[in-house]
């Protein structure tokens, strides 16, 4: 992808605005809302106008942002300015002219300095590093991804789980969450009504007959609140739109066979509704990223994303080979985790190890290897309790975070638990095969041991800038190293034992962090190529200027 309003929003600075007029002063990063009300009645207002406006600094530069639709006759406005300081004007464009309350309407307002302390704000939002590899704030803070896997959220969780989600994320060390905007399977049933056995909300009520087009707005208005909270507790949410593989229950999701212009429609929204805020986008949920609508939306998206905040493409785990479910000769296999590889608005792909518990760490290489550059990670490894609370334990996730970046993954790194990604309200609530299920709620599942290990990575590494970093094992006589040479080294063993890096500059400092307790042992300047561990436990060894 190219370089470079909320009620309820109580604890972003905003301000709203009618047409045609002045909204005073609005801070850099944080949401204008402009509400414009139509004068013409429409049968489906999601569906038979588009409504956008433009913006214009003192440099005359121009930003697009789309409208969405918010109930009755009423479209809105979200954007955020990128600079303090600057006059700013804008006018609004509907595809029926004659509308005279959506087409034609004007305003001005000034954006001032920043005076928040939510990085996720102050800093900018997100787009992607020079390199490619990785993301960073429009500041040039660096952001490494530290993600949790709550997929269900959006359609089962009330405001007050989100609120102890939240907390409890932010303070272990998380920065991001993947999220199925929807509930996508056609056929899954059940109460519309959250926090509810066997209960979730729907987004559209003619989903269940293959089709995004009859929306329910109070689900969004909703989600607004949701997605509030999470940036509040300076966590990105990662909007995936429609999911193309098992989806919530594996009963038949609406994404392989949706109509490609719902689909790029429904992404627009999306854009529209979370776009001024930070976000990430995930075009391809699971599956081989050819789905109908993917590539039609990642165009949308490289068009009408004027932040360039990062897109891409979350797989299955058949890359490479025929899975037992898949029949012969079918799509579902043989991805590679390279669809749309060559495309401008594609910023990364997230590989996916499965849930049998093992160690796969070839995928993120590969990927890390292609041409041209895009960012990469592992999105999914085995979720700790998979198998009915067997697989992926404890340790398993610590070990499995580090190597997965250690190996290529350098865009960021995964955590699932089985019951918290489902949102299961009881130990108890059926609905799950046994491989993807435990005897936990998502309360319980939250506090499993191996999210603790996962967040420790983001924690051990806040202080460095580790944007663009290389895969560079030939430093280190094959042994996993990342670096920025001559600046920053980083490497991981996971027996202790020593490592040599001939070429690193003396005078470095260097110390050991412990992975598994986040102690760090005191720092040292480096005056030999040789460096031991503590003893025989995972470390993780640190050279910086």
């Amino acid at each position: 992808m190219r370089p470079f309003p909320f009620y309820l929003l109580l604890w972003i600075p905003f301000c709203f605005t009618m047409g045609q007029s002045s909204s005073g002063d609005v801070e850099q990063w944080t949401t204008l809302e402009i509400t414009l009300a139509s004068k013409e009645e429409y049968k489906n207002p999601y569906t038979d106008v588009e409504v956008w406006a433009l913006f214009y600094d003192e440099q005359n530069r121009e930003f697009k942002r789309p409208a969405f639709w918010d109930g009755g006759n009423i479209w809105k406005i979200r954007f955020a300015p990128t600079t303090a300081n600057t006059s700013w004007k804008w006018t609004s464009f509907a595809s029926n002219k004659n509308d005279a309350g959506l087409h034609g309407q004007t305003g001005i307002f000034r954006s001032v300095p920043h005076s928040g302390t939510n990085p996720l704000l102050k800093n900018g939002l997100l787009t992607m590093s020079k390199g490619h590899r990785s993301i960073v704030h429009h500041s040039g803070k660096p952001f490494l991804m530290v993600a949790d896997t709550p997929w269900a959220i959006p359609f089962r969780a009330t405001t007050e789980q989100v609120e102890t989600y939240a907390k409890d994320r932010q303070k272990k060390g998380f920065n991001t969450v993947l999220l199925m905007t929807l509930q996508p399977d056609m056929k899954a049933e059940g109460p519309n009504k959250r926090n509810t056995e066997q209960g979730f909300k729907r987004a559209f009520n003619d989903l269940s007959e293959g089709s995004l087009n009859q929306m329910n707005v109070d689900y969004f208005q909703y989600y607004d609140k949701i997605i509030n909270i999470l940036i509040a507790h300076e966590i990105v949410p990662v909007h995936q739109p429609v999911f193309h593989g098992f989806g919530w229950k594996g009963l038949d999701v609406l994404g392989r066979t949706i109509d490609p212009k719902e689909y790029e429609r429904y992404c627009k929204y999306l854009l529209a509704r979370y776009g001024s805020l930070p976000a990430i986008w995930l075009l391809g949920g699971d599956h081989n990223g050819k789905d109908p609508g993917i590539l039609e939306s990642g165009e949308m998206l490289e068009k009408w994303d004027c932040y360039a905040q990062p897109t891409g493409i979350h797989y299955n785990p058949c890359d490479d080979y025929l899975a037992s479910w898949a029949k012969e000769g079918s799509d579902h296999c043989f991805h590679y985790n390279k669809s749309h590889q060559a495309e401008e608005w594609l910023d990364f792909q997230w590989a996916q190890t499965g849930h049998n518990g093992e160690h796969l760490y070839h995928k993120v290489e590969r990927m890390y290897a292609n041409l041209p550059t895009k960012g990469s990670a592992n999105g999914e490894p085995t979720y700790e309790g998979m198998d009915n609370g067997k697989k992926g334990l404890g340790w398993w996730q610590g070990e499995e975070a580090w190597m997965q970046l250690m190996h290529g993954g350098t865009m960021g790194v995964a955590y699932g638990a089985a019951t918290l990604w489902q949102w299961k309200i009881s130990p108890t609530e059926e609905g799950w095969q046994a491989w993807t299920d435990q005897a936990t709620s998502w309360k319980e599942a939250m506090q499993l041991e191996g999210a603790s290990h996962v967040g420790l990575v983001g924690k051990i590494l806040k202080d460095y800038d580790l944007t663009d970093i290389e895969k560079r094992f030939d430093l280190a006589e094959g042994k996993p190293l990342l670096a920025k040479e001559g600046e920053l080294y980083i490497a991981y063993l996971n027996e202790g034992g020593s490592i040599k890096i001939p070429s690193v500059p003396l005078g470095l400092n260097y110390h050991w962090a412990n992975p598994k307790t986040g102690e760090k042992m005191p720092t040292k300047t480096v005056g030999d190529p040789i460096f031991t561990a503590p003893d025989a436990h995972p470390w993780v060894l640190i050279i910086s200027k």
